[in-house]
């Protein structure tokens, strides 16, 4: 096994992952000869973490390995602009506050009252599906998108009329580097700030709304929060708001697609669900481990510390790379196999510690929903054409996935 280190742009660069998909051979080679290895070409050096283990001790000490000032490592820093923060890049003790506001929307037993909306919503795009039968479609479009943007906008409290718009908020925000979500020829960070400024736009309006006539949702809930006997600053309600668009979209969406995508190029695993359908649940968690939706998040140290051996110093980087570290091999037996059946399954898909993500239930539910209608009725599905892969090193995300498919009727 070769020794050297992958070039930087392999493991990190939007380009190429959007061009190649993940590097997991390079990873590979990282966990194997330098689990922790230290970068320093590009604007930000760092170190790129890549072995279960690490990732697993790294995220239970948020107190050493902070979430701010910089979540993601960029090939290029060619702007000053920097969104306010979200939840997921604060720090203890203001991240467990602020945490605790939502924690009680998400768990199992409060999602139990959407639990008739998921199954209507999805049940539904089935439905549509079989009456399309025998065409050529984006499954991204046709499927993976419509369920999570409708359950997150149904839990946030916006109409209906205005699903499309968060939709492309989200697209122009996770994909800013991706030229197809450019805007007048605009694309990049540039793009980010437009995207999300749209976005608070948009929201404060209905805040101030929820203000004079709360309702139900996590739009009233973040207008009327209070931490310590405060209420929130305007801007955290609005940053709240953006991250609840942009998370509980795009990872569920990605993982839908990515699972699928499992499924077409292990038919012998999608028959494997649909002969014994008390696979599924297993199956969900395969698909999670499969797709890892979140390629890494960044982490700088708060002091010197010693990770793996290796000297980390005050204000160094680190990059978790969460899919390599769901390829494990010291972790997963057959890492490298699709296996619905897998038990156990330790995957970190949804991340460890404080920053475990509080929307875990939720994705699961909607893919359990999603795949609890569709997997069965599947006669026969194929690629019709090339994956086509968002240009980002932040999500793992599939812009476009061409299916041509046949359904059998429900039972």
């Amino acid at each position: 096994m070769s020794t050297a280190a992958p070039e930087l742009p392999s493991i990190i660069h939007p380009a190429h992952i959007a061009a190649h998909g993940y590097p997991h051979e390079h990873w590979r080679e990282l966990r194997a000869n330098d689990p922790v290895h230290r970068f320093e070409d590009g604007p930000v050096p760092f170190w790129a973490v890549t072995k279960h283990a690490d990732i697993m001790e790294v995220g239970k000490n948020p107190d050493i390995f902070l979430s701010s000032p910089r979540l993601v490592i960029t090939p290029t820093d060619r702007s000053d602009f920097r969104p306010p923060p979200t939840i997921i890049e604060m720090d203890p003790p203001k991240h467990r506050a602020y945490r605790r506001i939502i924690s009680s929307r998400f768990t199992p037993r409060a999602l139990k009252k959407i639990h008739a909306d998921i199954d209507r919503i999805a049940k539904q795009i089935v439905d549509d599906m079989l009456e399309q039968g025998g065409r050529s479609v984006d499954f991204v479009e046709q499927v993976s998108a419509p369920l999570p943007i409708a359950v997150i906008a149904w839990l946030l409290g916006v109409p209906e009329s205005d699903w499309k718009l968060l939709f492309d908020w989200t697209n122009r925000t996770i994909g800013a580097d991706d030229p197809e979500y450019a805007v007048d020829g605009v694309a990049g960070p540039e793009a980010a700030q437009k995207a999300i400024f749209e976005t608070f736009q948009y929201f404060a309006a209905l805040v101030e709304e929820r203000k004079k006539k709360p309702k139900d949702d996590l739009i009233s809930l973040f207008a009327h929060a209070e931490i310590d006997g405060e209420k929130l600053a305007p801007i955290d309600v609005l940053a709240y708001c953006q991250i609840i668009v942009v998370a509980g979209n795009e990872t569920t969406r990605n993982a839908t697609t990515g699972g699928m995508l499992a499924f077409i190029e292990n038919q012998d695993e999608l028959q494997r669900v649909q002969r014994n359908p008390q696979l599924l649940g297993s199956a969900i968690e395969e698909v999670l481990r499969w797709t890892s939706p979140i390629i890494h998040f960044a982490r700088t140290a708060s002091r010197d510390t010693v990770l793996r051996g290796r000297k980390i110093r005050e204000g160094d980087h680190l990059a978790l790379f969460y899919p390599s570290a769901n390829r494990d091999e010291e972790v997963f037996d057959r890492p490298y196999a699709f296996d619905v059946g897998r038990d156990p399954n330790r995957h970190l898909a949804f991340g460890i510690g404080e920053h475990f993500c509080a929307g875990a239930h939720l994705a699961r539910l909607e893919l359990e929903f999603a795949f609890k209608y569709l997997l069965p009725r599947i006669d026969e599905i194929e690629l019709t054409g090339p994956v086509e892969r968002l240009r980002s090193n932040l999500v793992g995300g599939i812009k476009h996935l061409p299916v041509r498919y046949s359904l059998k009727p429900a039972r």
